[in-house]
């Protein structure tokens, strides 16, 4: 193993920093959403179902995969399968895809940054205006918050796993949910938010469809950060002897908490400051809702608390989704870094400095998508629709590479490292799974049931989008 890789320092700053890969803007914003308008509860029991019986077996087994090889997701493929070229190729897919999805991810994290600025300097009123995000995203301007954003996020990943990605981990994600449940506890309070609480919690089963079921299992996928080499990559810097299922566990429970209480944040305050909100209505893209719908709301809040109160109160779930997108953006943009260590034995200064200026090259263009370079915007078309340069990234590697790769983890464990050789690797940290209903459950599943229902969303995704 390369001095330049680290490893956590505890399960705890596994746990903390796999936490904060898989919480972000999904589930502060399109989870609540995507709940209320497919069922309230209905959604949220089939939500929890997929976490627990497809999502959670498929993260053991990313996790497993990363601490056997003690590599990213190059070298863990190739390790386990003897070299064979074919599953290399599978291993780069998973460089690939956490690599473009970075490059939008930062675009939509630049935005957070000026969203931030414009709330502290007074001009929450303006970002309510609809015609407000469109100006902004297209102002040149933004490039000056992207160099500020790439080396916030450069010199984390320069301080290593211990010294940057742990620590900032340690910091943010109590954080985080300190302010979460704060914010969340205020918004309850306030009158009308009993209509939001109805719509988010009380079951509506007539609204679930297939649709719904693959929304579902699409949101619990990308939420865990599943199908994109962090888990990998993290599990390669986890301890020999820790527990991988227990520590799996608590990284799911603390996501699916936070996307939750995300949910009796948004939906409550969305009803207190306008009751006639019609749920149908609500954008699922996070981007519609964070940048076009919540700063009218919080403006409304200025009748009870004041443009000042309001302010502050915007300015704090503003600082809240930019800390979840950090955390989230660090993970991502550290998965070809490891890889850059591992296969091309740079140390990891050289990696960080070449990832900077790779995603570097990629995000300008993406930054330019939504209107300052009409090349860029009117990129290509596809299912009848104009596509930016920015949407093709998003759709392709955020939409529909995920469960593909979610799909070739499970048909890799299960058929070319085998079941035995994962149990093998799980047992390390817990004698007792060995001959556990738990491992028996992984063995026939992981083999059959998730990958067919991984390779059923995949084609529906490609069918829905591209078609």
């Amino acid at each position: 193993m390369s001095q330049d890789r680290g490893q956590f320092s505890s399960r705890l700053g596994f746990i903390l920093a796999a936490a904060g890969s898989a919480v972000g803007l999904g589930n502060l914003v399109a989870f609540p959403v995507m709940a209320s308008k497919n069922g309230g509860a209905a959604f949220l029991i089939i939500y929890l179902f997929f976490i627990a019986f497809i999502c959670y077996p498929v993260m053991i087994a990313e996790i497993s995969m990363g601490r056997k090889t003690q590599r990213n997701p190059v070298g863990a493929f190739s390790a386990l399968s003897d070299g064979d070229r074919k599953w290399r190729l599978v291993g780069m897919l998973g460089i690939l895809t956490p690599f473009m999805i970075a490059v939008f991810y930062t675009v939509i994290t630049v935005w957070l940054v000026v969203y931030l600025k414009e709330i502290a300097t007074g001009g929450l009123e303006t970002l309510a205006d609809e015609a407000t995000f469109g100006t902004l995203v297209a102002e040149p301007s933004l490039f000056g918050y992207l160099i500020l954003l790439l080396g916030i996020v450069f010199t984390i990943l320069l301080g290593g796993v211990k010294g940057g990605i742990e620590r900032l981990a340690r910091v943010l994600m109590p954080t985080l949910a300190v302010m979460l449940i704060l914010l969340t506890l205020f918004v309850l309070t306030l009158d009308g938010a009993v209509e939001g609480i109805k719509y988010y919690l009380v079951p509506d089963f007539s609204k679930v469809s297939l649709t719904v079921v693959n929304g579902a299992l699409s949101q619990a996928f990308f939420s865990l950060s599943l199908g994109m080499g962090i888990l990998i990559t993290y599990g390669s810097y986890f301890g020999r002897e820790d527990n991988i299922p227990q520590s799996t566990r608590m990284v799911a429970i603390a996501d699916t908490s936070i996307a939750f209480f995300a949910g009796l944040l948004i939906l409550p305050a969305i009803f207190a400051f306008d009751p006639n909100t019609n749920t149908d209505d609500l954008s699922t893209s996070s981007v519609g809702l964070i940048f076009s719908f919540l700063p009218k709301i919080f403006l409304s809040m200025q009748m009870a608390v004041g443009y000042t109160g309001a302010s502050i109160v915007a300015l704090v779930f503003f600082t809240l989704v930019f800390f979840a997108a950090l955390t989230s953006l660090v993970s991502i943009v550290e998965i070809p870094i490891s890889c850059w260590i591992d296969e091309l034995k740079m140390s990891r200064k050289k990696a960080v400095l070449l990832q900077a200026g790779l995603l570097a090259v990629f995000a300008i263009p993406a930054t330019m998508s939504l209107g300052m370079s009409d090349f860029f915007t009117n990129f290509t078309s596809y299912g009848g629709v104009t596509k930016s340069f920015f949407d093709l990234v998003s759709d392709v590697f955020y939409e529909t590479i995920l469960p593909l790769v979610g799909f070739t983890v499970c048909i890799f464990a299960s058929y070319r490292w085998k079941t035995s050789g994962l149990s093998e690797e799980i047992s390390k940290g817990d004698p007792a799974y060995e001959g556990s209903l738990l491992q028996k459950y992984i063995n026939f599943s992981l083999g059959t049931v998730i990958p067919a229902v991984l390779l059923v969303v995949f084609l529906s995704t490609v069918y829905q989008i591209y078609l």
